[in-house]
């Protein structure tokens, strides 16, 4: 089954040209079933490319997923145009007070890792989006800074500052392989890593509640799971296009700023070469999985996310 997208956004025909199976609203509103409503918090200064990676990993299921854009109310996005995120996002303060509910949610990473959590302009909003989701959302997926931002709102830990930027694809261990969200997972596999930031594994056992599923020698856990919050946080970034590391090392060469080949990266770590993608089949396993438990556990009326009951 497909995901519906406006047929507008640029994802929609990226999607369709990769052979993702996309729907419009109006042929979807022609089935009789409920789509999965999933939410994209999207915190990212260039909109559309985490738009189109996002929707690409949960489109290729065999499920039909509404997916709902939603941004921080008043935070101004300079990368991306005025007329798409007027077009295609709605305010948080706008889904909030509608009383909407969604089966999932994503909440997108932020280059926002050297300012203290308080420090982030709209904190208390997203702060306000966390206890929103309580009630609001079925399952919630916060991926790196929305993870850490997560992780710390709900268990007070902390992240650490790293003396060097954790950068480039690290082999990971399957640390939980009879959990259905690792379903069909390697023992050990590839994840892209792009952060200055760390989350340290003895304080993440320290908080009751927290079990870590994947995790790396190198650079420390990955994906913890919160069953009580009906959360899971992911560290890094199995959504990475092949070129998106690539882009990043390129754009800090160009500025003149320091920064490593990404390791792990390029064939014989050669920026000449063109980097191969060693993550993709995992990607879809885990947002895969996750849409699928998602779908096993969530209530079939909406209204019903959140209550005691089905919490």
């Amino acid at each position: 089954m497909p995901i519906t997208l406006p047929e507008t956004l640029p994802a929609f025909d990226i999607l369709s040209a990769e052979g993702v199976m996309v729907m419009s609203p109006g042929r979807a509103a022609m089935q009789d079933i409920r789509p999965l409503r999933i939410g994209l918090l999207n915190l990212m200064p260039k909109k559309i490319q985490t738009e189109n990676q996002f929707a690409r990993l949960i489109g290729a299921t065999p499920l039909q997923i509404d997916l709902s854009l939603i941004r921080m109310t008043d935070h101004e996005t300079r990368n991306t145009a005025a007329e798409h995120m007027e077009e295609f996002y709605r305010p948080f303060a706008e889904v909030e007070a509608s009383g909407d509910k969604f089966d999932g949610l994503i909440i997108t990473g932020a280059p926002i890792e050297h300012l203290d959590f308080e420090d982030v302009t709209y904190w208390e909003e997203l702060a306000r989006v966390f206890a929103w989701t309580q009630t609001h959302v079925h399952s919630t997926f916060g991926v790196c800074w929305g993870g850490m931002a997560m992780i710390w709102h709900f268990h007070g830990v902390q992240k650490h500052i790293l003396p060097a930027k954790a950068f480039g694809c690290f082999r990971h261990q399957n640390l939980a392989p009879a959990s259905p969200l690792l379903r069909g997972f390697s023992d050990d596999f590839v994840i892209p890593v792009s952060r200055w930031t760390e989350m340290r594994q003895a304080e993440i056992d320290a908080a009751p509640g927290l079990v870590t599923l994947l995790g790396s020698d190198e650079v420390g856990p990955c994906l913890v799971q919160d069953e009580a919050h009906r959360a899971l946080y992911i560290f890094n970034h199995f959504e990475y296009d092949t070129g998106t590391l690539k882009e990043e090392y390129d754009r800090d060469t160009a500025a003149g700023k320091p920064i490593n080949v990404p390791m792990n990266y390029y064939p014989g770590n050669d920026p000449a070469r063109p980097p191969l993608n060693r993550w993709r089949s995992h990607a879809h396993l885990l947002y895969g999985n996750w849409i699928n438990e998602i779908y096993q556990t969530t209530p079939f009326e909406l209204a019903d996310i959140g209550t005691p009951a089905a919490a």
